[in-house]
């Protein structure tokens, strides 16, 4: 080995230049901004006013901060669907005026005070909503209209009953408490907004309503067209934000009890700073409440600090513009940039060196040896099946396989002519395989492992495994569950592809060459799943071997076949079956004479096979490189082989032309015939095996004839 590829070799295997990219993929890394914002802000503050962080001090700003949190989670909620509302200021001091008129002059109890009081800023909130979300008016003009109405008639309002309502006095313990009150040292105003805040988080991640203000913000048209009611989704977004300045101004008429025409002033304009400066997008579909409350602590510090140091309304009013305008910038740069900096980032190769390429010339003494025996093989369901990545036969003889569009679908034999939707899933359905109760198991593509009983019910086994103790990136959730197979006991073995990128993009997986795959156990006893071989260069085939103590499974980018021996005086152990194929094998099953089938989805080719010992060359191409113009593994032709337990290879089935079946991906032989598939072809293939067991299947093999 030359010493540059020693060098590549040990400095990509002692770098985990991985980790950055996958710590740039994370939602919160969004977040890191107003942090180191906010940490910037305690520093130059705190040490430009000796007592800045203080109790008395830090106490008046969560009273504040509180009130202002209200109205920044209610601004947070419209941004997210894609709106803006400037009236928050003209309707906190409404709401502030009806506050004082009721609790403090009429002296309404807070039982009632308070829901009317939110029940006037919801009201506003629901006339912006209908105006934006059911008659399709633009945001920002209706809202900066409700803006001036509004604060016109709080000015109407003041000048006729300001005097009336400042002589009012409620003298209620549970008003002067949210006035004054703390909880274990914790202004009232903040308590009370910290669980409006935990509660909102839930709502927006863990529930309907959330994630369908999530897409609307994202495409509002893509969310009309999935279903979602758009129009009344906006209208509540504007309803939760009046509703919410409706209750943070009942805090401050309890505080201050004042009701003069600067109430409310400029307020827009400070929440929308907090909230874009937090790192919500102006564009919608991004944000959250931590980002929110991040970036309001930030521009009640930077107020309170302005005004303690003695700078005039103008001045402080130009930092606030200032750090708008900042903070504007930085969202449109980087929703910009962000994916690009995380392409190029991302995207980690590292040093990988295969074997010498075996030879495949027509007429060689080798077993891989070019053929023609594919050729005009006869094609099942041409034209009718989109994608049939594996396909497999219950005990009548009828076929099964997946499509794109989310169906496992079911062909009846004997003439496989009649096709029809045996069960809706979603994702892709990939690798199958029948258990002795009949139940057809499945890996779907994005989704995980699922089961569809002969009754047509599906259930969802498994979508999650136990995370990595090291793993910067959240590897509990299942990305490309993509092949299985059952041992004898029930229990399912299945891999997962890579742990780093979606189905969409799993051919990315091959430029990096490193294991981001794993096999997976799925007990049925207890229905827990956990990783039993992690670290494998995109696993794909697994074949549980006659014995039923080991399985085999194809490494495709490792080009190799190995058996794990998960029972037995062996358990545990690994061994290399065949370590150097041609191509990039997948699907692995049982043949007729003990011995094993399978496809290779793709053949090697010299060039890419040099690439992967140059992890420099792959980082500068993914840089530098638009991602059609990669180099990629050669996915044009595929072939079949056959071998036994030793790893000899017997046989070797070729399509030269590349017309009947040019990529590969599952075979199955079933009574003399060899079907195959491919997860991009629109047919499944049926070879006649010469001198096969006419009357064998899988099936029998696994669980014996039906009694």
């Amino acid at each position: 080995m030359a010493a540059s590829e020693t060098w590549a070799k040990w400095r990509y295997r002692l770098v985990p230049d991985h980790a950055l990219g996958e710590i740039l993929s994370k939602n919160w890394i969004d977040t890191l901004i107003p942090a180191f914002i906010l940490v910037l802000v305690l520093i130059f503050f705190g040490t430009q006013m000796p007592n800045f962080l203080s109790a008395a001090n830090l106490n008046d700003i969560g009273r504040i901060y509180g009130e202002y949190l209200f109205i920044a989670i209610g601004m947070t909620i419209v941004m997210m669907a894609g709106g803006i509302d400037l009236s928050v200021g003209s309707i906190f001091a409404l709401c502030n005026f009806v506050s004082l008129a009721l609790i403090n002059y009429l002296e309404l109890p807070l039982i009632l005070g308070i829901p009317a009081v939110i029940a006037v800023g919801g009201a506003v909130g629901l006339i912006n909503g209908i105006l934006i979300g059911y008659l399709g008016l633009r945001a920002f003009l209706t809202t900066l209209v409700m803006l001036i109405i509004v604060r016109a008639s709080v000015d109407m309002l003041l000048l006729d009953y300001a005097m009336i309502i400042g002589r009012g006095f409620n003298a209620s313990l549970a008003w002067e408490f949210m006035a004054l009150g703390n909880i274990f040292g914790i202004p009232s105003s903040l308590v009370a907004v910290v669980v409006v805040a935990v509660a909102a988080h839930l709502v927006l991640t863990r529930f309907r309503f959330g994630w369908h203000l999530m897409a609307v913000g994202g495409s509002r048209r893509s969310a009309y067209n999935a279903g979602i009611r758009v129009k009344r989704t906006v209208c509540a977004t504007y309803v939760i934000s009046g509703m919410l300045c409706g209750l943070a101004s009942t805090f401050y008429a309890a505080r201050l009890s004042s009701a003069s025409a600067g109430v409310g002033l400029g307020l827009e304009v400070t929440i929308l700073t907090a909230v874009v400066l937090g790192g919500i997008s102006l564009g919608g579909g991004r944000g959250s409440i931590v980002k929110a409350a991040l970036g309001t602590v930030i521009i009640i510090l930077v107020q309170n600090s302005l005004i303690r140091m003695g700078l005039m309304s103008g001045a402080s009013s130009l930092v606030l513009g200032s750090v708008l305008l900042l903070a504007v910038a930085i969202d449109v740069r980087w929703m910009k940039n962000r994916s690009k900096i995380l392409a190029r980032s991302y995207v980690s190769p590292t040093y990988f060196k295969l074997p010498p390429l075996p030879e495949t010339a027509i007429g060689s003494d080798s077993p891989y040896a070019l053929n023609d025996k594919l050729r005009g093989v006869e094609a099942i369901g041409l034209g009718e099946l989109d994608g049939p990545e594996d396909m497999i036969f219950d005990r009548e003889d009828n076929m099964y396989c997946g499509s794109r569009h989310g169906d496992v679908i079911r062909i009846f034999a004997p003439d496989y002519t009649r096709i029809e939707v045996f069960a809706h899933i979603g994702g892709h359905p990939l690798g199958m395989a029948f258990d002795a109760r009949d139940n057809l198991h499945v890996c779907v593509g994005g989704m995980g492992l699922f089961m569809i009983a002969p009754d047509q019910t599906v259930t969802k086994l498994s979508d999650e495994t136990n995370r990595s103790w090291l793993s910067i990136a959240d590897d509990s959730r299942l990305r490309l569950a993509d092949d299985l197979d059952i041992a004898p006991d029930g229990r399912v073995f299945f891999s997962e592809a890579t742990v780093r990128y979606e189905m969409y993009d799993w051919m990315v997986d091959a430029l990096e060459a490193r294991g981001n795959g794993r096999i997976i156990c799925y007990d049925p006893k207890d229905g827990s799943s956990r990783t039993v071989l992690p670290n494998l260069q995109l696993p794909n085939g697994i074949c549980v071997e006659f014995e039923g103590q080991s399985l085999l499974y194809a490494e495709t980018w490792g080009c190799r076949i190995t058996r794990y021996w998960f029972d037995g005086p062996r358990k545990g152990q690994r061994d290399v079956v065949i370590a150097n194929l041609p191509g990039y094998p997948d699907n692995i099953n049982r043949a007729s004479d003990g011995t094993y089938w399978c496809a290779l989805c793709g053949m090697r080719s010299p060039v890419f096979d040099l690439a992967q010992r140059m992890p420099g060359f792959r980082r500068r191409m993914v840089q530098s490189v638009s991602r059609d113009d990669w180099l990629y593994p050669n996915m044009n032709t595929g072939c079949v082989i056959k071998f036994d337990k030793d790893g000899n290879v017997l046989d070797v089935l070729w399509d030269l032309g590349g017309e009947a079946h040019p990529m590969i991906t599952s075979i199955r032989e079933h009574k003399g015939y060899l079907y195959l598939g491919g997860i991009y072809n629109n047919r499944i293939g049926r070879y006649p095996i010469p001198d096969a067991d006419p009357n064998w299947t899988s099936h029998d093999s696994y669980w014996g004839e039906l009694t």
